[in-house]
């Protein structure tokens, strides 16, 4: 066993900092908290050596969970954000994401994705991946022996209206086949026996996929009961198509096909309506909110204290790289920043009673929360909280690193210490990360 002890930071809820001041928190060989004490108890873990102990301006934050990225895409991550979505897909990102058919070549991308995220705080991943199936198994080697807790799905698309020719499944069997191909790999992966990684049924989004694709892989989230992964009403474009081929809205249309389940987690979301978000409440389906992509593509601001509202689970995701940076603590920011930008309005010329939508504004505890535990329960995973018998993924945020624009000061609370970390936190700040109790990133 181990023990950590100095000041821990969680929220238990959406609009909740909980303090864990000088606490004492055990872990297992198992990887989970034990226990949570106090510093009275932590002789015995001082004199073994399995004690880590935070010094003045270091505090002890859950693992952040990033609920949306494109793993292929972090070859053009900051770059290539200069057409509407559809033209994006088919100019640059289906051209570099073909280029993963070459193994050594993903290889290569995946290891620096991973080390990249794990530096920057990210202990969760829920990854897309591509087509191939030996690059996607690869993603998933990787995550393994780099320790990150990874949720992977082998992307399955096959329409030929909006799918090129050189980078499609080449049926709806060879979908299926293959999503069951790798779910089978993950299932019985070599060192893998706590499910640290697990697979994600993966259909791109409804325009990139047939009826018959569709069909076959909603009949395999049943059957396996695994993850499932995709875009929903992402930008005008994507809810319009939707409704046009379908009849109905992404969410009605996605729900028809048996892919929404209380392990499903959609991304974006921004066109959800009232009654689709009851649908998803009802499923126990979630929302990857992604603020930064949202920018780029969307043309909208989601709404997501109405998400909360709703009861609908809901998390942050980076969504590389259609969001320009690898970084949570970014996005935690911008999804603040989002919100008053909603509540407030942006356009100066309409008058202020008539410029914003009222009550759309979260604080700061609310997007760390949407970066720990809101994740978590996104992903039905016992992450994101300092709680008994819960995963011990944390980070190590020092605020005296160098670098560091997180400046605490005598009359700071710990209510002011989040504040700061969430709006200048980064990754000169994470000092070290743990996932399942195991040391995976350290400056």
């Amino acid at each position: 066993m181990k023990a950590f002890l100095g000041t821990a930071l969680h929220a238990p809820s959406a609009d909740r900092l909980e303090v864990l001041e000088n606490a004492l928190i055990v872990v297992g060989a198992d990887g989970r908290i034990a226990s949570i004490g106090s510093a009275t108890d932590a002789g015995p873990f001082r004199a073994a050596g399995t004690l880590t102990e935070l010094g003045a301006g270091q505090y002890l934050l859950p693992g952040l969970v990033d609920l949306h990225v494109h793993a292929p895409q972090f070859r053009q991550m900051g770059k290539a954000l200069d057409v509407p979505l559809e033209v994006w897909l088919q100019k640059y990102t289906f051209p570099l994401e073909a280029k993963f058919a070459d193994l050594a070549f993903a290889r290569q991308v995946y290891e620096a994705l991973v080390g990249t995220l794990l530096a920057n705080g990210t202990t969760t991943t829920l990854y897309f991946a591509t087509i191939h199936l030996p690059a996607t198994q690869a993603l998933a080697d990787i995550c393994l022996r780099r320790g990150q807790r990874a949720l992977i799905g082998r992307v399955a698309m096959d329409h030929p209206g909006e799918c090129p020719d050189y980078y499609r499944d080449p049926s709806p069997e060879a979908a299926e086949a293959d999503t069951r191909a790798f779910i089978d790999y993950v299932r019985s992966l070599a060192g893998n026996e706590t499910g640290l990684i697990q697979p994600v049924i993966t259909p791109r989004f409804i325009p990139s996929c047939t009826d018959e694709t569709l069909r076959r892989l909603g009949a395999l989230a049943a059957e396996t009961g695994c993850h499932v992964q995709t875009h929903c009403s992402e930008s005008d474009w994507a809810d319009s198509y939707v409704r046009q081929r379908c009849g109905m809205t992404d969410t009605q249309a996605l729900d028809g096909f048996g892919f929404l389940t209380r392990r499903t987690v959609l991304a974006h979301g921004n066109y959800i309506a009232d009654n689709d978000l009851e649908t998803l409440r009802q499923r126990g389906s979630a929302i990857a909110h992604c603020p930064f992509s949202n920018v780029y593509f969307s043309d909208a601001v989601l709404p997501v204290r109405r998400v909360l509202d709703a009861g609908v689970h809901i998390g942050l995701g980076t969504d590389i790289s259609g969001g320009p940076t690898p970084s949570l603590f970014e996005n935690a920011r911008q999804a603040v920043n989002a919100g008053r930008l909603l509540e407030h309005g942006v356009d100066p010329r309409t008058p202020r009673s008539q410029r914003g939508t009222p009550d759309m504004r979260i604080e700061p505890v609310t997007a760390f929360w949407l970066a720990t535990a809101g994740g978590g329960e996104a992903l039905d995973l016992d992450i994101g909280l300092f709680k008994e018998g819960w995963h011990f993924d944390a980070i190590l945020v020092d605020a005296n690193a160098e670098g560091s624009n997180v400046l605490v000061w005598p009359e700071d609370s710990h209510a002011d210490v989040l504040q700061k970390i969430v709006y200048n936190g980064g990754r000169a700040n994470v000092a070290k990360a743990w996932v399942a109790g195991a040391l995976v990133h350290e400056c």
